[in-house]
C-alpha cells in the first residue's frame, strides 16, 4: 500500500528546500508535481515566494494537503543543484516512499557550503573586479574589496540576528559607502564612485531579478510581480543607505572630487569581469566543474558587450550580450543536466546596471533632478532590455521543449 503521507511530506520538503536556496517558482512547483506524477498521483501544487501548498487525492478519495511557509530566501545555488538532482533521481528510480526521507537526509549531508573566510574572499573579489571594470585603478579595486568585505560582514551579522532584509541592505549600503568616502578623503582611493559601485554590486539583487523574469515567462505572474516589488525595495534600501552616507560625509569632510574613470583595454576589462564572476560564484555557493563554466559565462557576456558597444549603441550591446548569456546558460543546463539559473545569474551579473543605480541615487541626493531623471530612465531601459532578452530566449527554449515532447 502506497504511503501517501510520507510521499507528499518528502516531495513538499524538497520543494521547500529548493525555495529556501533561491530556486525559481516554477522549479519548486514542477519538482513537487513530477515526484508525485512518477507514482501516478495527480496533484495540485501552488507556490509563491513565501508559501507552498501541495494537495493530492488518494486512491480511496481522501484529500491530503500540505502547506509550508517559506522564510527569507538564500543564494545557495549548490543547494538548488543538489535538490534538483534528487528530484530527478526519485522520478527515474521511483523507490519505496519509506526510502525518500533517507535520500533527503543524504542530500542534505552532501550539500557543500563555503566557510565564512571564503565567503568574504568572494565579496572582496566581486568588489575588486567590478571597481576595475567601471574605470577604477588597482588601488581603487583594493579599496572596493575592503568595502565589499564590510558588506559581507554586516550582512552576515544582521542575518544571524534575523534583521529584516530591507534594513540589512540599507545598513550594509551605508557602511560600505561611508567607508569608501573616508578612503577618498584620506587620499587612498583615487575615484570614490568606482569604489562604491564595485562594492554596491554585492547588494544589487541579481538572483532576484533573474528569478522574477523567469517566473513571469513560465506563467507565475504573482511570483514574478512579488519578486519585482522586492527588487524595488532593495533599490530603495540601497538609495537610502548610500544617500545618508553621502550626506554625513559631505557635512564631515566634504565629498572628495575623484578623477575621471580610467578607460581600460578590452583584455583588462574581461579579466576584471572574470575576477568579479569568480567572486560571485563563491558568494552564491557554486561548487564543482560548473563553477568555472559560470565564471566563463560572465566573461563571455561582458566581452560581447564591450565589442558590440564599439559597433552600436549601448542598449543594443546589452540586448545582444544578454541573449548570448541566456543561450549559453540554457545550453550548459541541458548538457550538464543542471538548472540554468546557476549559469544565468552569474553570467548576467556583469551587465546588471549597478553603476546606473548608484548615479541615479547620487543625483537625487545632490538634488540634480534633470540628471536624476535622465540617469534613472536610462537605468530602467538597461534593466528592461536585459529582461526582454532573457524572456525571449526562455520563451524560445520553452517552445522548443514543448515541440519535442511526444504527442498522443
Amino acid at each position: 500500500k502506497l504511503d501517501y503521507n510520507t510521499l507528499l511530506d518528502t516531495a513538499t520538503e524538497i520543494g521547500y528546500n529548493l525555495a529556501m536556496c533561491g530556486a525559481e517558482t516554477y522549479r519548486v512547483e514542477e519538482s513537487i508535481s513530477r515526484i508525485l506524477i512518477a507514482y501516478d498521483i495527480e496533484s495540485e501544487v501552488f507556490a509563491i515566494p513565501n508559501c507552498i501548498i501541495a494537495g493530492i487525492t488518494t486512491a480511496d478519495g481522501t484529500s491530503v494537503t500540505r502547506v509550508r511557509r517559506v522564510g527569507f530566501h538564500g543564494n545557495d545555488l549548490n543547494g538548488v543543484e543538489q535538490y534538483n538532482r534528487l528530484s530527478r533521481r526519485i522520478c527515474s528510480e521511483k523507490p519505496d516512499p519509506a526510502l525518500l526521507a533517507t535520500w533527503l537526509k543524504e542530500t542534505q549531508k552532501q550539500r557543500k557550503t563555503y566557510s565564512f573566510p571564503v565567503f568574504l574572499l568572494g565579496s572582496f573579489l566581486v568588489a575588486l573586479g567590478f571597481a576595475i571594470m567601471f574605470g577604477g585603478t588597482l588601488i581603487d579595486g583594493l579599496c572596493a574589496g575592503i568595502c565589499g568585505c564590510l558588506v559581507g560582514l554586516s550582512g552576515s551579522l544582521m542575518e544571524k540576528n534575523k534583521v529584516n532584509p530591507f534594513f540589512t541592505t540599507m545598513f550594509s549600503a551605508f557602511i560600505m559607502a561611508f567607508a569608501a568616502y573616508a578612503l577618498g578623503v584620506l587620499g587612498i582611493a583615487r575615484n570614490t564612485d568606482t569604489v562604491v559601485i564595485g562594492a554596491l554590486m554585492l547588494l544589487v539583487p541579481g538572483l532576484l531579478i533573474t528569478n522574477a523574469m523567469r517566473d513571469i515567462i513560465f506563467g507565475d505572474t504573482n511570483s514574478g510581480i512579488n519578486r519585482i516589488v522586492q527588487v524595488f525595495l532593495v533599490a530603495a534600501a540601497i538609495a537610502l543607505g548610500t544617500g545618508v552616507a553621502w550626506n554625513i560625509a559631505a557635512k564631515l569632510w566634504g565629498i572628495p572630487t575623484g578623477l575621471a574613470p580610467v578607460v581600460h583595454t578590452l583584455p583588462i576589462q574581461i579579466f576584471a569581469s572574470l575576477i568579479a564572476c569568480f567572486g560571485f560564484s563563491l558568494v552564491f555557493n557554486i561548487h564543482g566543474s560548473g563553477f568555472l563554466l559560470c565564471v566563463l559565462g560572465g566573461g563571455l557576456s561582458w566581452a560581447a558587450y564591450c565589442v558590440i558597444t564599439h559597433l552600436g549603441g549601448d542598449l543594443i550591446a546589452y540586448f545582444i550580450a544578454a541573449v548570448i548569456s541566456a543561450v549559453y546558460s540554457e545550453t550548459m543546463a541541458r548538457i550538464r543536466k543542471y538548472p540554468a539559473i546557476s549559469y544565468l545569474v552569474v553570467s548576467i551579473l556583469p551587465m546588471i546596471p549597478g553603476a546606473g543605480v548608484y548615479y541615479t541615487t547620487n543625483y537625487l541626493v545632490r538634488e540634480n533632478m534633470s540628471a536624476f531623471a535622465a540617469q534613472g530612465i536610462h537605468t530602467l531601459a538597461i534593466a528592461g532590455t536585459i529582461a526582454v532578452a532573457i524572456l525571449l530566449i526562455s520563451t524560445l527554449v520553452r517552445l522548443w521543449s514543448i515541440m519535442r515532447q511526444p504527442r498522443n
